[in-house]
């Protein structure tokens, strides 16, 4: 079976999209620079992020990614495969829903794919339900799952 690809649709065909797959995005790698920006950004200091020898004697192995970082790459990731053209503004209005079954060990690479699972209209513009899936390069599980609620606007 094929994997979807690109979706690029109007405001105006967004509606006619649900139940439409988009993905998956290039690879992207994590690196532990990120990682260690992230901690700094967040106030998360966990060693299995930022020490290595501390990572080593985990389950993990290694120094993982936070799972937050994770799902906050949806953003460049997704605009690699997912657009609405006409928007005068799209936001983030929340999550549904969100679980991280798998870690992404540092150096791992990733990449998302997804689902316009439901369109609902607003007064002043659309929302959309997009189940979303971060997959782990050789990975037996995703790195996270989640139900992404977004709202656009002329």
């Amino acid at each position: 079976m094929a994997e979807p690809a690109a979706l690029s649709v109007t405001l105006d065909e967004l509606p006619t999209v649900a139940g439409k797959g988009f993905g998956p995005s290039a690879w992207r790698e994590v690196t532990q620079d990120e990682i260690d920006l992230f901690a700094r950004v967040t106030g998360d200091h966990n060693p299995v992020h930022l020490d290595p020898d501390y990572a080593a004697k985990t389950p993990f192995g290694t120094t993982i990614a936070h799972g937050l970082l994770t799902l906050s790459l949806v953003v460049p990731l997704m605009a690699e495969v997912f657009e609405i053209r006409d928007a005068g503004m799209g936001i983030n209005y929340g999550l549904n829903r969100v679980r991280f079954p798998a870690p992404v060990p540092v150096g791992s690479r990733i990449r998302v794919s997804g689902e316009v699972s439901q369109v609902t209209e607003l007064a002043e513009g659309l929302q959309i339900e997009v189940p979303v899936t971060w997959e782990i390069f050789g990975g037996a599980k995703p790195a996270c799952v989640a139900e992404l609620v977004l709202r656009y606007y002329r």
